[in-house]
């Protein structure tokens, strides 16, 4: 007989220096560690709707640069398209960015740990050129 499925869950408050990325990995880890869930699936989500989730390249920083880069090219700030602007001319490109990329995150859980790749990490993106204080719920699922 099967053990049955156990939840876990937790809300983080995460503070940025504005634009840019924070490794949450450790974050994430450390709650997958306390769920004492050895086989799962762990999500993580952002409450915001100017900043995202990604699953990145952790060893290299410049790839993360080089995507912020690419983000400044792709959604320029004070975009003459834009009729939001209510909050600044990052308010608008913010959203756009958010929605490209993610809130949601799914990470497998195997043997009480995040089933991440070598060289990923786990990174909430601030999408606002202002220091934000984020709120993340990290939530497993498993046995």
């Amino acid at each position: 007989m099967s053990s049955p499925v156990r939840h876990h869950g937790h809300s983080e408050a995460v503070v940025t220096s504005g634009r840019g990325t924070v490794d949450i990995t450790a974050t994430v880890a450390n709650v997958v560690a306390s769920s004492e869930i050895e086989h799962g699936l762990c999500t993580v989500f952002v409450h915001h709707t100017s900043a995202s989730l990604i699953v990145c390249e952790n060893a290299d920083p410049t790839v993360r640069s080089d995507l912020e880069r690419f983000f400044a090219r792709l959604v320029p700030d004070g975009e003459a398209l834009f009729a939001h602007t209510a909050e600044g001319p990052d308010d608008m490109p913010a959203h756009v960015r958010s929605v490209l990329t993610q809130t949601s995150l799914s990470i497998p859980v195997r043997e009480g740990r995040l089933a991440l790749g070598t060289w990923q990490g786990i990174f909430l993106w601030e999408h606002r050129h202002r220091g934000h204080r984020r709120r993340l719920s990290v939530d497993v699922v498993g046995r």
